[in-house]
């Protein structure tokens, strides 16, 4: 039951947290370029989190059956059910466990006053992701960006699964030399 989520959910849940971080950074005196320019930083944060979280935890090599069952809950499922509308976005209560660690990285890395602004704009790229990745499963893009995002992401589906692990973008695939092959003909 934690495993399904409906797509609407996660704006829902995340966007007034989104809006917190940034009014709580502008309460701290942040001028707005600065909140702006954090906001975008942790969004490109979030590009390659996502990137790292698809490459290296869900498509990991799973042998135990505990490490199998786990696996299949966070993106096995997705991959065997890859039109199931409900198993399209991360849940928010996964997120939610996943928010102190990334909220210690970011206070960690950055003064306390802007630490909300790029915290916000962190999750507002995973807003964005999950929100991308349910239209490209469920929406019909004819043309533009969307419609080779989905033809970019139905390929990691069903012909290289180890290989196009960026969803809002092929831009880390680039840096880390995972495009799939068909991709590398392309100039994106």
């Amino acid at each position: 039951m934690l495993t399904r989520t409906r797509w609407w959910v996660i704006p829902m849940v995340w966007l007034p947290a989104v809006g917190w971080c940034v009014r709580t950074s502008i309460a701290m005196n942040v001028r707005v370029p600065l909140v702006a320019t954090c906001i975008l930083t942790g969004i490109l944060a979030w590009t390659l989190l996502e990137y790292s979280l698809h490459r290296f935890i869900f498509h990991i090599k799973a042998t135990s059956y505990w490490a199998c069952t786990f696996h299949y809950l966070i993106h096995g499922c997705h991959h065997k059910h890859p039109m199931d509308s409900l198993r399209l976005v991360f849940p928010p209560a996964a997120t939610a466990i996943l928010l102190p660690p990334l909220w210690g990285l970011t206070r960690l890395l950055a003064p306390e006053h802007i630490s909300y602004a790029l915290l916000g704009g962190g999750l507002l790229g995973y807003v964005m992701y999950d929100c991308t990745h349910y239209y490209i499963h469920h929406g019909k893009p004819s043309t533009g960006e969307f419609h080779h995002l989905k033809r970019y992401h139905m390929n990691h589906h069903f012909k290289i699964q180890d290989k196009g692990f960026g969803i809002t973008s092929t831009f880390w695939d680039k840096v880390f030399g995972t495009l799939p092959p068909a991709s590398n003909k392309k100039s994106n």
